[in-house]
């Protein structure tokens, strides 16, 4: 790789993360438990970090999405190996990160295409049918990169559902954290799309035409306002209609989840609670190909501890046998 590269991969092993692991006599947790750098032939669950905040800042939003992998993953290999989850079948590959800082959107954008790259090329060089990636960290950005490998996996376009105050549908202007769903449905990897929670106060009418236009489906926190059952009845209508026929990629966005620091902080969304029904819901659908979580932007001790729990709750939610 040239010297001139903004991005690495660097390869995750017992010894790295060792330093993150509180033992305790009498307890068993996941750290000592799951494997770290290759797949082995009873991997199911592949986890890659990645640590960059060049996304979102090229969409004019705030720096933090680069520290939340960090945050999770020493809070997640802390997580107790038990008859509810054990972590034989977990696998952390490695984390992608930014060595170079952000300079300017233009710049940015440029540098996105680059990790659009690295990301895939990481994913399709780990992912085998069967294995179910977990992405965690970043912008919303790779969102384009995941989906194109998982569907170059199964040779065929996937579907996506994203818990999202935004449809991140912006144009083709240049690689950001706005726009992966559109370069995804451009590009043929991408066929149909369901952005749950819209909100409406920050959605341009291009966006919304175009998901009109697209013939992708949609809903708006709004609703949930005035009707808060709507929003589980809108997650299990999902889950057994349209969308999960084929294999489906999931996406919460940390923006979503009320007060969470993130990429586009919102003192209004979906609660924690919330978020957890969301995905426990749909990865019990066996058509359920991949879990991407951007835009966590963790940037004081506080912060830290609330994007790293929700994250461990949110990926255990996934892995657990108490949700099969």
């Amino acid at each position: 790789m040239s010297n001139k590269s903004t991005f690495i991969f660097e390869s995750a092993s017992k010894e790295k993360f060792s330093k993150y692991i509180s033992q305790r006599d009498g307890e068993v947790k996941l750290g000592e438990i799951i494997a770290f750098g290759k797949p082995l032939k009873r991997s199911k669950y592949l986890i890659l970090g990645i640590e960059e905040s060049i996304g979102p800042q090229a969409n004019i939003g705030l720096p933090g999405s680069e520290n939340s992998f960090s945050c999770f993953i020493m809070r997640f290999l802390n997580m107790q190996a038990n008859r509810f989850i054990q972590g034989e079948d977990i696998v952390i590959i490695g984390t992608i990160k930014a060595i170079m800082p952000f300079q300017d959107a233009k710049s940015g954008r440029k540098s996105i295409e680059e990790l659009d790259e690295l990301v895939q090329s990481v994913l399709e060089e780990h992912l085998s049918i069967g294995i179910i990636p977990i992405v965690v960290g970043g912008g919303h950005n790779n969102a384009y990169p995941i989906i194109r490998s998982v569907s170059n996996q199964f040779q065929n376009a996937i579907n996506v559902i994203n818990l999202d105050p935004h449809a991140d549908c912006r144009p083709l202007e240049g690689r950001h954290s706005g726009n992966p769903f559109s370069y995804a449905k451009d590009c043929g990897a991408l066929d149909h799309y369901t952005v749950i929670g819209l909100h409406k106060a920050y959605n341009s009418e291009f966006l919304l035409t175009y998901l009109d236009d697209q013939g992708f489906s949609y809903t708006f926190f709004e609703d949930y306002l005035e009707e808060p059952e709507k929003f589980s009845a809108d997650v299990k209508r999902f889950n057994e209609g349209r969308g999960t026929e084929k294999p489906f990629g999931v996406e919460l966005d940390m923006d979503s989840i009320e007060d969470m620091p993130s990429s586009a902080y919102t003192p209004n969304g979906m609660s924690t609670s919330q978020a957890r029904f969301y995905i426990r819901q749909l990865s019990r659908n066996t058509n359920a190909v991949y879990f991407h979580f951007p835009e966590g932007a963790p940037t004081s001790p506080n912060d830290e501890k609330v994007v790293g729990k929700i994250l461990a709750y949110l990926i255990w939610d996934i892995i657990s046998t108490d949700n099969l």
